[in-house]
């Protein structure tokens, strides 16, 4: 028997060694695992003892991969030699050119290294519904270890392109369709029929399969198999993934994937002890387009919901719209008839309050208007049990109003998501001075089982997301007043990567609703706000966007939208009104100063945020600009790119800017100290860390003193 702290192996009686992964709580391959696992594996190979190998992991879990802190250590010190010697390419190697066939035992997933051990296996055995892909290019990288090569013969070309490129992982059910996976047992049988196979392997009843040996299900004719095959000739997958590693795609990916991980710990509140508590049902006070995309997310993570609305009207359209986002979901192969009546039957309508009086929580999802939702609070209030958490799905009015008229703040906080709410992954986590911990513990996880990426913001107008992008808002209709052509600025934000541009967004969003939020903003934030008449110009001209066909852009059913360039004009009428481009003529800008005068407004808001603490780090704005307003996230996310540019490019471009053309532009403090002192912007500084800890510690004891403690 060998063991190790990540890997052990033992032989049982019937010849066959069993190597189990243990490295909690993805059984991840650290370097040291990596060179244990190749040496049991020659032990198992070199022992007269041993007939066949079985590769297990530990505690219902095969194996997620290479531990990602290699890769992260790489990227910090920018030393490709960090990089294991012992690859898990070299490992496969071993399994699928030793002397004994070799059996994948695999439960709960198999991902990125860890499939392609499995890959190198004769057999490979799952439980039902366990995870297998490759999801290496979602971190800017590809597969390294033979994965581009052995899934096309295991799966075929077409398949093997798409979960390649698409990093997008399969069910142990449609493997065994596919060909990737030999057999779907029980958990309890998993590991005896893993024995029996590669005993049955070993002694010639069953045929010993390597996968690169297979070529049935590599059509000749097949355009991608000719890819997959040049790529091969060129370069080796170690070559590509070591110049793939050290890309600015690379780490920007890699910083988004730890960032998501981290956006669920908060200081003070989930590192206390505290376990959350199951939320079951759900009722959503609200049936509109927010409410009833609210719904959809809750159903379809079963979870029962009462859906409540004002009239019968009201909630049938509600129940209908809810009917129909389930059949988005059917027609982009996400559910199947079936399923979707399942997950139908957990909405239930309501006109009655009374209906919400075991509900676990309550998503208030009406529109903006204050005693509207002060109302409903007061209702759901004498009706819910004490235990209930009162959310409000609010993006502008403050949370403290609208509990004002209750006695339960404590329990009240915000679940701000985005539209289409069933789609967006994005939940901010709004807290207030008085929200106790538990309840914010109890929100995280049940973000979690939506499959949000959640992250926990103060209470402030816009939140995180909203007010970090109010510049965004802003930015593009400076520009245009300034002269600069607003299709030009369209396509520069697009090839950087954004989905739209800014101006095809205010089409698509609606006028009235752009307006609302820059009036909220800029009430909030006067000193640094930027009036301009352009789009008020557009409705008085009889434009609104997309809903009417007309806005900066035309819409025409079945066509693609056009650039609308009798727009000029009034864009020239708004110029004139403002007056701010000098001289009363087209100021002369490059591409990158267009992108750098839309987006270092951003960063210069996403500064104060932080430094007032809206968010508990940097990095949760980087998840917040990502998952909230669609910024490439190749990049890294917002803040993260910042840092690539560096906090003194960026001061002095807006001190410059702010000089010729205003309040706009003025560098915040937190800005123009970090450019000081020549510090990142994403990076936390130790006072900062202390300044933090301090208003944490501040949190918990108000909560303590009164009464709250004692409350769960």
């Amino acid at each position: 028997m060998a063991n190790n702290a990540s890997i052990s192996m033992e032989i049982g009686n019937d010849g066959v060694a069993l190597i189990t992964m243990l490295n909690p709580p993805v059984n991840a391959l650290t370097l040291s695992a990596l060179e244990e696992l190749k040496r049991c594996y020659q032990e198992a190979i070199d022992s007269d003892n041993v007939k066949a190998i079985v590769l297990s992991g530990a505690d219902g879990r095969f194996c997620g991969g290479l531990d990602i802190s290699v890769v992260e250590n790489v990227h910090k010190h920018g030393d490709i030699s960090l990089l294991p010697d012992a690859s898990i390419g070299l490992v496969v190697n071993k399994m699928e050119n030793g002397k004994k066939p070799s059996v994948a035992a695999i439960q709960g997933f198999a991902l990125g290294g860890g499939l392609e051990l499995a890959m190198g296996c004769s057999a490979r055995i799952a439980t039902a519904e366990s995870d297998l892909g490759l999801p290496e290019l979602g971190l800017g990288v590809i597969p390294g270890c033979g994965g581009t090569q052995r899934l096309p013969r295991l799966v075929g070309t077409s398949k093997a392109v798409d979960m390649l490129m698409s990093s997008k992982t399969i069910t142990s059910e449609e493997g065994k369709q596919l060909g990737l996976i030999d057999a779907i047992v029980s958990s309890e049988e998993l590991l005896t029929v893993a024995r029996r196979r590669a005993l049955d392997i070993a002694e010639g009843r069953q045929p010993n399969c390597n996968s690169l040996q297979k070529t049935d299900k590599l059509g000749p004719q097949d355009e991608s198999l000719e890819i997959l095959k040049s790529a091969r000739q060129r370069y080796t997958e170690d070559k590509v993934f070591k110049e793939l590693v050290l890309s600015n795609t690379a780490k920007g990916l890699l910083h988004v994937f730890l960032a998501e991980r981290a956006t669920t710990k908060v200081p003070g509140v989930t590192d206390i002890g505290l376990t959350p508590r199951r939320i079951e049902k759900v009722a959503v006070v609200g049936g509109g387009l927010m409410g009833s995309g609210i719904a959809t997310a809750l159903i379809i993570s079963n979870i029962n919901v009462v859906l409540k609305e004002i009239n019968h009207e009201y909630l049938l359209k509600a129940v209908t719209s809810v009917e129909a986002n389930l059949q988005g979901f059917v027609t982009r192969g996400k559910l199947n008839q079936d399923k979707m009546k399942r997950t139908l039957s957990l909405l239930k309508g309501t006109l009655d309050y009374e209906d919400l009086k075991d509900v676990d929580m309550v998503i208030e999802a009406v529109n903006e208007n204050v005693s509207l939702k002060q109302s409903i609070f007061e209702d759901i209030e004498k009706i819910c049990t004490s235990e209930c958490i009162f959310a409000s799905n609010t993006s502008t009015i403050s949370l403290d109003v609208i509990g004002e008229r209750t006695s339960s703040q404590d329990r009240i906080l915000g679940i701000h998501l985005f539209s289409p709410a069933h789609l967006m992954p994005l939940v901010e986590i709004v807290r207030t001075e008085t929200t106790s911990p538990q309840v914010i513990v109890d929100v995280i996880k049940f973000t979690k089982i939506l499959k949000k990426v959640p992250i926990v913001v103060k209470n402030c107008t816009g939140f995180a997301v909203n007010r970090s992008f109010f510049p965004y808002m802003q930015g593009p209709d400076l520009l245009a007043n300034l002269g600069v052509d607003i299709f030009r600025i369209d396509r520069v934000i697009t090839e950087f990567g954004m989905r739209l541009g800014p101006f095809q967004l205010q089409d698509l969003s609606g006028y009235g609703i752009f307006l609302a939020g820059v009036k909220e903003l800029a009430a909030a934030f006067p000193d640094r706000a930027f009036q301009s008449p352009l789009v008020q110009l557009m409705v008085e001209n009889g434009r609104e966007g997309k809903k009417n066909g007309k806005g900066y852009y035309t819409y025409n059913k079945g066509s693609k939208p056009e650039a609308d360039h009798s727009v000029i004009q009034i864009v020239e009428e708004s110029m004139r009104l403002t007056n701010i481009a000098p001289g009363g003529k087209p100021i002369s800008v490059t591409d990158e100063e267009i992108l750098q005068m839309i987006f270092f407004p951003v960063v210069n808001e996403a500064c104060r945020v932080i430094e007032e603490g809206i968010v508990v780090r940097a990095s949760d704005i980087d998840i917040a600009s990502v998952h909230g307003f669609k910024f490439p996230s190749e990049t890294g996310g917002i803040m993260f790119w910042a840092d690539t540019i560096g906090s003194e490019y960026i001061y002095s471009k807006l001190k410059s800017w702010h000089e010729a053309y205003g309040d706009f532009f003025k560098p915040s403090t937190f800005l123009e100290q970090r450019a000081a002192n020549g510090l990142p912007l994403h990076i936390m500084t130790e006072s900062m860390q202390k300044k933090q800890e301090c208003k944490h510690a501040e949190f918990e004891l108000g909560n303590k003193a009164g009464g709250l403690a004692n409350y769960y």
